[in-house]
């Protein structure tokens, strides 16, 4: 397909001299690229396949990047990447040196905020808003934001805020695809449907045609009325009584439709909401009809779509989990499992379909996931919340509040532990084990491989608390795994080489490393296995035996599981150097995970490196 008139945009600025005819041809030239792009290197697909033509229109009637767009996750930002004149770096999309998959201030300014998790963009906007009306520049502030984002609570408190928030030029654009990552759930997202389909709802209007069919000007009264009648009870009412304007719903594929609306809502004061519905993978058949498939592919011929690897692909620590949960589920009618929106991710699909009343998908609301799970276990269930490490962040007030205050019996299965290579500093789970070590009552498990967190999740499951246990993105060594459900004592280490001089605790899957570094040096090995409650005997066996200590963990340093060993041995009274191994203080950017592994110092080349500076001289 032709990318000529694409090639001669370089900022929006070269949009504007189109006409309408011409924004058609670039909106097609533009998803063209978007698929072959991503195709070549992997990334967000679907998402941004149903965005094009509201990305067009946006750039051509507002005034980027003095006017400020904000997008929502971040996930659906490739047109607007291309258009502000990034086309020539989507070759490294999402790779070491290469542009990021979300929007980023300190990529381009008119990445306005930076995003990558759900429901922020209105919140910021109105921040952005007030900013500008106080300072007296007349700027628009627009928020695009989807329909799954829309399920969590910070999107309509920031409209709550919006609503009675004077003299400020804001649009909310929600970005109505039916479709977030996993198909959205809630109240919310089948209010319309419901109230539009409803017995009582047709029942009414045909009764009433049926007694008016013979009064024609009555009838045409009745039929007004009806149209009244349902703008009470389509989503209008509700934004409305937010304090927004709200327009639509419109064809967010329809540049006649999007372009006139857009200019006009520009002209308008106060908080403006406009309705589009789009869909996910617009233009691409294959993405249409599965967009979840496609939602973040890797790479693949778009003439062929996505096809099976031929290869049997190693077991990733999600299917290691997603097998557990069933297992278990099979073994204990009192499991629940819970998720904020992340079935595929989580690797629920499975367990969805055989015990269907037993999960909970909550919609994108961590917070309320994790006080749901708090209530299940207050009544006898046994939850087990499925979430990335990434976002329990956003449920943490909750889980010391409701779930650790209380010593509650939940189970928090923390997917995307550590670095996660592309999605990269916004997804890493660099921060788990600091911000759940000094939690009271909280038990916080490190398997080293996937029969060592099959092991773990079944001993976390059955201690009678709130327990953690963090896994990588993707496959680890390869370990066989048990089909059992045995436990290990928690709070126990195991030793899993025996040498001399130093000894590595290891947190985590970096065991490998390790004991390739320790078949070089002649070094002990200990296999942790939990941060909390730590294995304190062992520590301070390793210590009377060896002359120093290395702790090693996929987790930031500060606070980490390092810092949980020296701080055992200053209360203890033991004196041994100690040397701290993984994530500096800083945000690591994207890239291919082992890169930025070794990039860090925490490849078996980078661990080797600093015992020898630091131990041998």
């Amino acid at each position: 397909m032709s990318t000529d008139l694409l090639n001669s945009i370089h900022s929006p600025a070269d949009i504007k001299g189109l006409d309408r005819r011409g924004l058609k041809q670039l909106a097609d030239e533009l998803r063209g690229f978007v698929l072959q792009s991503v195709s070549r290197t992997g990334g967000h697909l679907s998402s941004n396949l149903g965005t094009v033509e509201l990305t067009v229109a946006l750039h051509y009637v507002y005034d980027t990047p003095h006017d400020r767009i904000i997008w929502d996750v971040g996930h659906q930002s490739y047109p607007h990447k291309i258009l502000t004149g990034r086309k020539e770096q989507m070759s490294g999309l999402r790779q070491f040196g290469g542009i990021s998959g979300f929007p980023k201030r300190s990529e381009s300014e008119y990445d306005a905020f930076g995003t990558a998790h759900s429901s922020t963009s209105i919140s910021a906007a109105l921040g952005m808003a007030v900013a500008s009306r106080n300072a007296g520049v007349s700027r628009q502030h627009i928020a695009v934001i989807g329909d799954g984002a829309m399920s969590a609570g910070m999107a309509f408190e920031a409209m709550n805020n919006a609503g009675v928030t004077p003299d400020i030029n804001l649009l909310v654009i929600l970005n109505d695809n039916d479709m977030s990552i996993s198909p959205p759930v809630g109240a919310l997202n089948r209010y319309f449907a419901r109230l539009m389909s409803g017995q009582f709802y047709a029942a009414a209007k045909n009764m009433g045609r049926a007694v008016l069919q013979h009064v024609p000007p009555v009838l045409e009264l009745a039929r007004r009325f009806e149209e009244h009648a349902k703008g009470m009870v389509t989503p209008a009412t509700l934004f409305e009584e937010m304090g927004f304007n709200y327009v639509g719903p419109i064809d967010g594929h329809d540049l006649d439709a999007l372009v006139p609306t857009l200019q006009n809502m520009r002209a308008l004061k106060g908080p403006q909401f406009l309705h589009v519905v789009t869909k996910k993978g617009q233009g691409y058949k294959l993405a249409e009809a599965d967009p979840v498939l496609y939602h973040g592919p890797g790479k693949f011929d778009p003439a062929v779509g996505i096809q099976k690897p031929a290869a049997v692909p190693k077991t990733t620590f999600t299917q290691v989990f997603g097998t557990w949960l069933c297992d278990m589920a099979e073994h204990d009618p009192r499991l629940t499992g819970v998720t904020p929106a992340m079935r595929e991710g989580s690797g629920m699909v499975a367990f969805e379909k055989r015990f269907p009343k037993r999960y909970f998908d909550v919609g994108i609301a961590e917070q309320h996931a994790v006080t749901f799970a708090a209530g299940l276990a207050c009544e006898g269930q046994k939850p087990v919340v499925a979430i990335y490490s990434t976002f329990l962040q956003r449920g943490y007030d909750q889980l010391i509040h409701d779930v650790a205050l209380q010593n509650l019996d939940v189970t928090f299965a923390l997917d995307r532990a550590g670095l996660v290579g592309a999605d990269g500093a916004t997804h890493a789970g660099n921060y788990d084990i600091a911000f759940l070590r000094c939690i009271p009552n909280m038990v916080v498990a490190t398997p080293s491989d996937e029969n060592e967190t099959r092991l773990l999740l079944t001993t976390c499951y059955q201690h009678p608390g709130p327990a953690s246990v963090r896994y990588p993105r993707g496959s680890g060594a390869g370990a066989v795994i048990s089909a059992g459900l045995e436990t290990v004592p928690v709070g126990r280490g195991i030793v899993r080489r025996q040498g001399k001089d130093l000894a590595l605790l290891v947190f985590g899957t970096l065991l490998p490393a390790a004991l390739k570094v320790a078949e070089v040096l002649d070094l002990t090995v200990v296999d942790m296995r939990f941060v909390k409650p730590l294995d304190a005997e062992l520590v301070r066996q390793m210590a009377a035996e060896h002359r120093g200590l290395v702790t090693l963990e996929e987790g930031a340093i500060m606070g980490g599981a390092g810092s949980a060993v020296t701080e055992f041995l200053n209360s203890a009274g033991l004196t041994c150097s100690v040397l701290q191994l993984g994530l500096p203080d800083r945000f690591i950017d994207h890239g291919e995970q082992g890169a930025l592994l070794a990039g860090v110092g925490l490849d078996a080349a980078g661990i080797e490196r600093s015992i020898r500076a630091r131990f041998i001289p």
